[in-house]
């Protein structure tokens, strides 16, 4: 196959590119379940959007020597709201962390682990400029950070296997439990096209009670930083930190959230 020159390869898609040409796979009931699933790897871009990333990388890697290069040099604007995406948010520029609360701790040494007081200079929020199959209701925005989201200071090592095929996941605002994982058979048929069924799924054996604990607490400073930033009586989100086999940008801690405005 001719790979196209970096010049004739599209950028990061649209609002409208998405809604004409890559139309969402998933509904928000089904984003949810697959999130509460166990196995995070159930979420996926649309796969004709998959194609065109692919081939933007390739030139981007020409380019910077590496996503990750890319990321530090150009994409994160560290400590700053986005100005860069052409996908549009409905929060306002503002919105936490962006709204004097969190401060710069100019020299001090940078913090051991992700907070929702992490200073500014090691985040950056922005959308997802290859969002995942999601509504056009729905908004998939990524929080980077320059320190770890994953430490043992809070997370107790009993459950560090657990985390390293899991990762972390929650939900803010529902006003209701997130759908139990014992509905995803309902959900499978949409994950046909990249021949996701039951048995191909890796999920850890059920969390005992002290375990399910110890989980929830590992993502507490996530859930902070999540729910300061999209309040809860305006929306509702699915937030989830990839497992490191999971990790399309292992040298840079990110998290994913799936922010569904309220009526």
């Amino acid at each position: 196959m001719t790979v196209p020159a970096a010049k004739d390869v599209p950028g990061p898609p649209t609002r409208e590119e998405l809604l004409a040409n890559y139309p969402a796979k998933f509904t928000w009931e089904q984003l949810k379940t697959f999130v509460n699933s166990g196995d995070l790897g159930l979420l996926k871009r649309d796969r004709t959007l998959q194609k065109r990333y692919d081939l933007w990388a390739v030139g981007i890697k020409e380019k910077y020597g590496g996503i990750v290069n890319y990321l530090l040099q150009h994409r994160l604007q560290w400590g700053k709201p986005d100005s860069l995406s052409r996908l549009s948010s409905a929060l306002d520029d503002k919105a936490f962390p962006f709204d004097g609360t969190v401060q710069s701790n100019g020299a001090a040494s940078p913090p051991l682990f992700f907070t929702a007081s992490t200073p500014l200079e090691y985040l950056s929020v922005i959308q997802n400029d290859w969002p995942y199959s999601v509504p056009a209701e729905v908004e998939h925005t990524l929080i980077w950070t320059k320190v770890p989201i994953y430490h043992s200071n809070i997370s107790h090592p009993s459950i560090s296997k657990r985390l390293e095929q899991d990762g972390l996941w929650g939900f803010t605002g529902s006003t209701s439990p997130p759908p139990s994982p014992s509905t995803l058979h309902l959900c499978l048929p949409a994950l046909a096209e990249w021949g996701i069924t039951k048995d191909k799924m890796i999920v850890s054996p059920k969390a005992s009670p002290g375990e399910e604990e110890l989980v929830r607490k590992a993502g507490e400073h996530v859930r902070e930083f999540v729910e300061r930033r999209w309040t809860e009586d305006e929306w509702e989100t699915a937030w989830f930190v990839n497992p490191p086999r999971l990790q399309s940008v292992p040298g840079l801690a990110h998290i994913h959230v799936f922010a569904k405005k309220k009526n």
